[in-house]
């Protein structure tokens, strides 16, 4: 064989063998590779049995790609899980597992049940950028193992049970952007380290233990944008440091012990919008380079020792809408530069020694709704302008040593609802103009001042107002009987003035104690021990007037028993003469003579008068008298739906009266009823009028086409074309809340809350029916006591079957109750939950079950969102406190309203 030939078998025989060489790799690659799946769908297969994922396992798809919460790395095509979101489920068991995901990249377990330590194992994901374990129940330290995953740039912690402090190891997560580690009790020093990464924009440590000072190189090295460390124990100045790289957007220091002064560095920092360095120690003056921080929206200083004059220059933050410098040690005047701030809604500078005149320039400030200048040394007379600013609602100008007259423009201030000028050097009249501040509700407060003349009969005009006090002065004459008609009063004090004649029979008056009329040596009469009787006129009339009295009260006595005989043998022939015909006609009769018969009305009214001409008050008893109308049936009512007409709709409730009450307090009950009518609050179901005939009262509302919160909840909910609407129902819960809380605010205790009694509008918004209808059930009684159980079963507080009181905490109870089936769409008796075992119990018992917060609430709203869960989550917390066994351990409703506001404003 020639060499030639020799050479060309050997290189064909070599390509061959290079040929070769790169399909077996591919071979053994696209097995690795199979492999490689193969394991991965193995590890997620075993994580959804731990966690119990649904979605997760041996059924599933053979693309876990696809598998819910899953983003693979697609365009490499090896199927590599990156992402892992599982947040909002619910979920429990041993995370370790997760640890065998090593390409990893992103890690969401937040907002699920998750117990005991954090694994360490977590530190083995090695290319981990983002991890969440927020909102769970970890608890034990932070584990050191975290430093290795020196990829990280978000690490959040927040809402668990973790202690001790942040481990020395973290120090390695160069790459950090946010790092969050708020409402734990962790303890000990901020790390020093933490200023050093170059890359950190957010830290968030809040609700925590920490103490020491707040490390001296913090926003040194990076660009930080929000520091957030209120409600700690750190002591110390604020860093310079924090202000160096001028990104600061927040920052909140509330609440710990700092010290020092604010340091001028602050005004490098022309993004800052929000800074809350209330409650500490701090000293000095108000940085003037404070004005430089355009975007200043929000700054709160209050509860410091800051003195010397208020720095004109934050004037220069034009978008500025809330300034509150309370509780310091400023001296000087107000700025007149303020003036300029347009965007002020908020004006707190109560608690200083500031004095001078209340600058005229502040009326250009449109927008403030408040405005506290209290306890302070202004000397000034109260400027007539002060109403120019026409959203005012609360002015406080109480505590200072101002001086005139009450301006009579006082009355222009449409809008106020609390106004407090006590403890001033006033003179003059009170001018009759404040009897038009109808919207007045809070308090007016004119004592301790130096006023005289007599009290102006407009005051009793202010049919809103709670709480009036016009002691401590020089005011003469006679209490004006006009002020019957401030029927919203609680509270009132008269005392240390002038006054003379009878204390006016008036209820709020007469629930007061004596010391609110004391001090005044004319006055007589109840609360008073001083008898009007002798105290007017000689002896000799005194005795005349005395036995006409006796002789009247005789007479008239014994006309009333004749009356009243008279109407009990005449009822008592019309009842027998009526149950005769009863008894003669079938039900189909009875039902057609009751459609027919019109009953004569002995009294009614429409109190409002554009629908005076819209309601017929004979059709309104006429639709009460057939059955076809009836929409439910309540514990003190029957609702019926009326057509008058001229068309209107409107709902017509038929109370179930006792004893012949509307017989025996007709009068009383119209007066309640015009009082109830004057109860102004968008969450309550106001009576726009009556009808009375026999012994039967009629009750006249809007009619409301959404029907009531007990069938939105567990009819409409049940419906094939339900939509999910947490929103809505959270929208419902504050109103209701706020409807109460206003009731309770005029010392109105409901006897019957549930959810067939909140009616929706048609916008749904709530109002609350049955306004303390035991007024009208027995006015002779109020609603402190009761005879019977008072409520809807379900919704009964325990303490009242042994107390049989009717009280605001048990009136906080069922409003719980009604929160719960928000948040569960379950009936508070419902089988399902066991035997002998309420809505309240069966949620109050889900820890000894092993339930989890998660796992009670209705997971058609709870799982649509992360923010719709959190929101329910924080909810319920409200809830629990409301349905406490102890009935002092409830909140107030005042402060249930501003824990719901605060989760649908965050």
């Amino acid at each position: 064989m020639s060499s030639s030939m020799l050479l060309q078998l050997c290189a064909a025989a070599l390509a061959g063998f290079m040929i070769t060489i790169p399909l077996k790799f591919e071979l053994v690659n696209g097995a690795q590779a199979r492999l490689n799946t193969d394991k991965t769908r193995a590890t997620l297969v075993s994580i959804g049995q731990e966690l119990g994922v649904s979605g997760w396992g041996l059924q599933s798809s053979y693309d876990f790609c696809s598998w819910p919460g899953i983003t693979c790395d697609v365009e490499s095509g090896n199927s590599t899980v990156q992402k892992l979101d599982l947040s909002n489920r619910s979920l429990r068991g041993n995370l370790t597992v997760i640890a065998e995901l090593e390409s990893l990249k992103s890690l969401d377990l937040s907002s699920n049940g998750f117990h005991g330590p954090v694994p360490p194992e977590l530190g083995n994901l090695s290319a981990l950028e983002f991890l969440d374990l927020s909102f769970n129940y970890f608890d034990g330290s932070i584990p050191r193992e975290l430093g290795n995953l020196i990829n990280l740039r978000f690490l959040n912690l927040s809402s668990n049970l973790l202690v001790g402090e942040i481990p020395h190891e973290l120090r390695n997560l160069e790459k950090l952007l946010e790092f969050q580690v708020s409402s734990n009790n962790l303890s000990g020093p901020i790390p020093l380290w933490l200023g050093k990464l170059s890359s950190l924009r957010v830290f968030s440590a809040y609700k925590n233990e920490f103490d020491s000072m707040i490390p001296e190189n913090i926003g040194l090295f990076s660009e930080l944008e929000m520091l957030n460390l209120h409600s700690n124990h750190l002591q110390g100045p604020i860093p310079k440091s924090i202000f160096a790289s001028g990104k600061l957007e927040v920052l909140i220091l509330t609440q710990n012990r700092l010290t020092g002064e604010i340091p001028e560095d602050i005004g490098h920092c022309t993004s800052l919008s929000s800074v809350r360095i209330g409650n500490n120690k701090l000293v000095g003056n108000l940085p003037i380079a404070i004005g430089n921080c355009s975007s200043l929206t929000y700054f709160e200083a209050d509860n410091n020792i800051l003195s010397g004059e208020i720095a004109s220059d934050i004037a220069r933050c034009s978008n500025i809408t809330l300034l509150n410098l309370a509780s310091n040690s400023f001296t000087g005047t107000i700025p007149s530069e303020f003036g300029n701030l347009l965007n002020l809604q908020e004006l707190i500078l109560s608690s200083n020694d500031l004095s001078g005149d209340i600058p005229l320039s502040i009326i250009m400030c449109k927008n403030l709704s408040k405005l506290d200048l209290s306890d302070n040394r202004f000397n000034s007379s109260i400027p007539k302008e002060i109403c120019e600013m026409p959203r005012l609602q609360f002015l406080y100008l109480d505590q200072n040593s101002m001086r005139g007259e009450i301006p009579r423009e006082i009355g222009n201030c449409v809008k106020l609802l609390e106004l407090q000028i006590s403890r001033n050097y006033l003179t003059g009249n009170i001018p009759s103009e404040i009897g038009h501040l109808k919207n007045l509700q809070i308090s007016l407060n004119l004592s301790f001042n130096n006023l005289h003349g007599p009290l102006p009969p407009d005051l009793g005009r202010l049919d809103k107002l709670v709480s009036l006090d016009v002691s401590n002065n020089q005011l003469s004459g006679s209490i004006p009987s006009e002020f019957r008609g401030m029927l919203s009063l609680i509270e009132v004090n008269f005392s240390n003035n002038l006054l003379v004649g009878p204390v006016p029979r008036f209820g709020p008056f007469q629930k007061c104690p004596n010391s609110s009329f004391s001090g005044n040596r004319g006055l007589c009469g109840e609360p008073l021990l001083t008898s009007c009787q002798g105290s007017f006129g000689n002896d000799h009339e005194n005795r005349h007037g005395a036995s006409y009295r006796t002789i009247a009260a005789i007479v008239g006595s014994g006309l009333a028993v004749f009356a009243s005989i008279t109407i009990v043998v005449f009822l008592f022939m019309m009842r027998e003469r009526q149950e005769m015909v009863a008894n003669s006609k079938s039900e189909g009769a009875i039902e057609e003579e009751k459609a027919d018969t019109r009953p004569t009305i002995e009294a009614g009214n429409v109190f409002i008068d554009n629908l005076k001409q819209a309601i017929d008050l004979e059709a309104v008893v006429k639709a009460t008298l057939k059955d076809s109308n009836k929409l439910m049936t309540g514990t003190f009512s029957t609702v019926y739906r009326a057509m008058m007409p001229s068309g209107l709709i409107i709902l017509v409730k038929k109370l179930r009266c006792m004893d012949r009450t509307v017989i025996h307090h007709r009068n009383k009950m119209i007066r309640e009823l015009e009082r109830l009518s004057r109860l102004s609050h968008d969450n309550l179901m106001q009576p726009i009028g009556f009808v009375i005939y026999e012994d039967v009262a009629l009750l006249l509302h809007h009619y409301l086409p959404n029907g009531t919160l007990a069938q939105l909840l567990h009819k409409s909910s049940g419906e094939t074309e339900y939509k999910p609407e947490w929103p809505l129902r959270l929208s419902i819960a504050i109103g209701v809340a706020q409807g109460l809380a206003f009731l309770h605010h005029v010392a109105v205790i409901h006897l019957d809350i549930s959810s067939a009694n909140v009616l929706l509008d048609l916008n749904f918004k709530p109002l609350l029916g049955e306004i303390e209808i035991s007024k009208l059930l027995d006015p002779s009684r109020g609603t402190a006591s009761i005879s019977a159980v008072a409520g809807s079963f379900g919704y009964i507080p325990p303490e009242y079957a042994y107390t049989m009181q009717v009280t605001a905490p048990g009136n906080v109870y069922s409003y719980g109750v009604i929160l719960l089936e928000i948040l569960t769409t379950r009936l508070p008796v419902d089988e399902g939950l066991g035997e002998d075992v309420d809505l309240v119990k069966w949620v109050h018992s889900a820890p000894t079950r092993g339930d989890t917060p998660e796992q009670i609430l209705d997971a058609r709203l709870s799982t649509v969102s992360f923010s719709w869960r959190k929101e329910m989550l924080a909810a319920l917390k409200v809830a629990l406190l409301c349905t406490d066994s102890v009935p002092a351990k409830r909140p107030k409703m005042k402060k249930v309203v501003e824990m719901l506001q605060e989760i649908e404003q965050s």
